[in-house]
C-alpha cells in the first residue's frame, strides 16, 4: 500500500511532518510513504500581518485541495492553523500526543518578560500574544514580525527587536528549545486553540486511511483539542480575533479557559469551565462551544 502525505514546505512543518512520519512507519513497515511539498498562500505573502490577508486557512487551503483532488491520502498540519470548519469531505482523522503548548520569550539581551525595560519591542504578528503581552506589561513595544522561525530567531539576534514571542512546540520540534529565555505560563499568554498538537486530516470516507492512523491517536490530547476547537467554532475566531483557549486533563476533570478581545485588545473577555473527566471528544466540544458562546 502507499500512502501520499501532504506537507508546507517551512522547515517546522517539515521537522513535525517527518516526525510524525517515522511514527506511522514504524507501525506500519510495510506502507510506501511519500512526500508531497506544497507551497500555500500563507507561505508566498510574508510581508502582511495574517490578519490582513485572509487568516490561518491559507496555511491549509491548498493542501486541503490536494485531499480533495486525491494527489494526498493525509495532510500532516500544525491544528492551530486550521479553521474550525472544515471543507465538505474531510475530517481530522487522527490527533497524536501533544507537545508544549506554552509561548516563550527569545530575548538574547534581557532573557525575561520581567527583565525587558521600559518601552522594550517585541516582535510578533499575534494579536492573541500582543494582547496577553500588552495586559502583562503595557509598557512594551508591539512590532509587526512575520516570517519561518529562523527568520524570527535571526532578526532577534541582529537587534531589530528586543524579544520575539514563539511557540515552545515549534522550537522543541526543530530542536531549538535552548533558545528560549523565558517560558509564558498560560496564566500569563493563554495559548492558541490546539498549540502544540498537530492534527491529521484526511477524506473522511476513507476507511483504509483511518485504521491506519488509529494507533497514533492520542485521545487525552484529541479531548483537549476538541473543546479548545469548541471555543473556536462557537466564536467563530480567526486571525483577525485575539482569542486563546487552552484545556488541561487532570484524573477526574477538565479544565477549559479562553478569552477574546477586540483586535485592539479592548473589550477583553475571559471564562473558564470545570468539566467531569473521562469524557467523549464530542463532550469535549460541547463544552467549548458553551464556553465560547457565554464570551459572545
Amino acid at each position: 500500500m502507499r500512502l501520499i502525505y501532504a506537507t508546507r514546505k517551512s522547515a517546522l512543518a517539515l521537522a513535525q511532518c517527518r516526525a510524525f512520519i517515522a511514527r506511522v512507519k514504524a507501525a506500519h513497515p510495510e506502507i510506501e510513504l511519500v512526500e508531497e511539498q506544497v507551497v500555500t498562500s500563507g507561505d508566498k505573502i510574508q510581508d502582511r500581518p495574517l490578519s490582513e490577508i485572509g487568516g490561518k486557512g491559507l496555511f491549509v487551503k491548498e493542501i486541503e485541495e490536494a485531499l480533495l483532488e486525491k494527489r494526498a491520502d493525509i495532510a500532516v498540519h500544525s491544528i492551530k492553523d486550521v479553521p474550525a470548519r472544515l471543507p465538505e469531505g474531510l475530517a481530522i482523522v487522527c490527533v497524536p500526543k501533544r507537545e508544549d503548548p506554552r509561548d516563550v520569550i527569545v530575548s538574547p539581551k534581557f532573557g525575561t518578560l520581567a527583565n525587558l525595560p521600559p518601552g522594550a519591542k517585541v516582535g510578533t504578528s499575534s494579536l492573541r500574544r500582543a494582547v496577553s503581552l500588552k495586559a502583562a506589561r503595557p509598557d512594551l513595544e508591539i512590532v509587526p514580525m512575520r516570517g519561518n522561525v529562523d527568520t524570527r530567531l535571526r532578526k532577534v539576534d541582529e537587534g531589530q527587536c528586543d524579544a520575539i514571542v514563539l511557540a515552545r512546540a515549534g522550537l522543541v520540534r526543530l530542536g531549538l528549545e535552548d533558545r528560549a529565555t523565558d517560558v509564558l505560563e498560560p496564566e500569563v499568554s493563554l495559548p492558541a486553540v490546539g498549540q502544540g498538537a498537530l492534527g491529521i486530516e484526511a477524506r473522511a470516507d476513507d476507511a483504509n486511511t483511518k485504521k491506519i492512523l488509529v494507533p497514533l491517536h492520542d485521545l487525552a490530547t484529541a479531548i483537549a483539542v476538541a473543546a479548545e476547537r469548541g471555543v473556536l467554532e462557537a466564536l467563530g475566531g480567526d486571525c483577525k480575533t485575539p482569542l486563546g483557549a487552552y484545556a488541561e486533563l487532570a484524573e477526574s476533570r477538565m479544565f477549559l479557559r479562553a478569552f477574546i478581545a477586540a483586535p485592539d485588545g479592548s473589550g477583553r473577555r475571559a471564562g473558564e469551565r470545570v468539566a467531569p473527566h473521562p469524557m467523549s471528544e464530542e463532550g469535549a466540544r460541547a463544552v467549548g462551544l458553551e464556553l465560547g458562546k457565554s464570551l459572545l
